[in-house]
């Protein structure tokens, strides 16, 4: 495997007879990674390909013996999750559930912070939906209270999704990553966002855009872009204040008549310079695309949200495809130095 930056494994989690569609798995590094959750699609409206599809969603526990294979669990319960939902819901606003979870253990506090998309569709005005970025704590994943969410939306309107966790600076916060929004004429891509956070359990900060796809032009990521999970230094040494991580990727919108029609998804790699919150080189083609994305005749989708370091030089890197299950890919640090630029 020496010069191989991946190797393709096999499917750790597929849908079962409660679900079509699964995705998005974060695993808690207090049991040995052998615990999570994951985010269940209970029911789809719309073709995925297509702008205007909506997707109804519950997070749900996973356990797993080993890193190779979990299973499905009971729906995640959050205390106050009732009262939240209802002080941030609207008249014309209709709650599609919550997605895309990422977990956190606070290193001073061993609280466990759990993250997770919190998209509200406003039923008239497709322009007045709102996405916000929620928050849950507790001792573990079975005692979670849910707070006010960390990210609304800004003066300009964008929400946010898909963290990012940095390490603490030198000056004692973190500058995360989000994924965020920017319209430009007709077309509002997905860019990545820099938001500061002085406590991870309260409000944080929208900051500058790091990355945009318009001003990139690179094919593979030329629409939308997602901040992925981020390596330890300890698997790849990018330098002091930075990490490399993955960037999850999507091809420009195509205008199909009245219709628009999203493009595919893949990973590619970005290096990030979290003191001072800047993206310093992200990978001009896809680092990984899978072998069975877009088979079933749809819309190709790989898209990652979790590494585990398993020894030195080795992890895993857990992606759903298609939404329908999800893979673990074998990452060598050798393998993947060989598509890092030699200077930044």
């Amino acid at each position: 495997m020496t010069n191989k930056a991946y190797i393709e494994g096999g499917k750790v989690i597929e849908a079962d007879e409660r679900f079509k569609h699964v995705m998005a798995i974060t695993l808690d590094p207090t049991s040995n990674y052998k615990k999570g959750v994951l985010r269940c699609i209970t029911s789809r409206e719309g073709d995925l390909a297509m702008k205007g599809n909506i997707d109804r969603s519950e997070i749900h526990q996973i356990t797993g013996d080993s890193l190779d294979k979990f299973i499905i669990g009971e729906r995640v319960k959050l205390k106050n999750e009732d009262k939240i939902i209802e002080e941030l819901n609207g008249a014309d606003l209709d709650f599609l559930g919550l997605e895309d979870p990422d977990i956190f253990i606070d290193e001073q506090t061993s609280l466990t912070h759990l993250y997770f998309t919190m998209p509200f569709h406003n039923k008239k005005f497709e322009n007045k939906s709102r996405t916000y970025l929620g928050h849950a704590v507790g001792q573990d994943l079975n005692s979670l209270e849910m707070t006010t969410p960390v990210l609304t939306v800004d003066s300009l309107g964008d929400g946010a999704k898909e963290v990012s966790i940095a390490p603490l600076n030198s000056r004692g916060f973190r500058h995360n990553l989000v994924e965020s929004s920017k319209k430009e004429s007709d077309f509002v891509y997905s860019t990545v966002r820099v938001v500061v956070a002085h406590d991870m359990g309260k409000s944080w900060e929208y900051g500058d855009i790091a990355f945009h796809p318009k001003e990139h032009k690179l094919s593979w990521i030329a629409g939308h872009a997602s901040p992925g999970p981020l390596f330890l230094r300890s698997f790849i040494d990018v330098g002091e204040g930075r990490l490399l991580g993955v960037m999850n990727g999507c091809e420009a919108n195509q205008n199909i008549g009245k219709e628009v029609k999203y493009g595919d998804f893949s990973i590619g790699l970005f290096i990030y310079d979290y003191e001072k919150g800047k993206i310093d080189w992200v990978s001009p083609e896809p680092f990984i695309q899978d072998s069975e994305a877009g088979k079933g005749g749809g819309r190709a989708i790989t898209f990652a949200s979790q590494f585990v370091e398993t020894e030195s030089g080795k992890g895993i890197l857990y992606a759903h495809v298609d939404d329908s299950f999800v893979r673990s890919y074998t990452l060598n640090a050798e393998g993947i130095k060989k598509l890092l630029p030699t200077k930044i």
